[in-house]
């Protein structure tokens, strides 16, 4: 359960700097994905919830 609250709450973090810092830079990237077939999009999204798997894999075995 802790590393659920760790995981949603580093989440958080990162979303909330990429609209406080660079809004416009979120439009031009969910533009860019809008531009993308469906098929490319799946992969790309199961692509980052292996890494992100990876990740947190790695840092409970570091210690998190």
């Amino acid at each position: 359960m802790e590393t659920l609250l760790l995981a949603l709450g580093l989440v958080l973090i990162v979303e909330g700097l990429v609209y406080a810092l660079a809004p416009s830079l979120l439009e031009q990237i969910l533009a860019a994905l809008a531009q993308l077939p469906p098929d490319q999009r799946r992969l790309l999204g199961l692509a980052s919830l292996a890494v992100g798997l990876v990740m947190v894999w790695a840092a409970k075995q570091l210690g998190a």
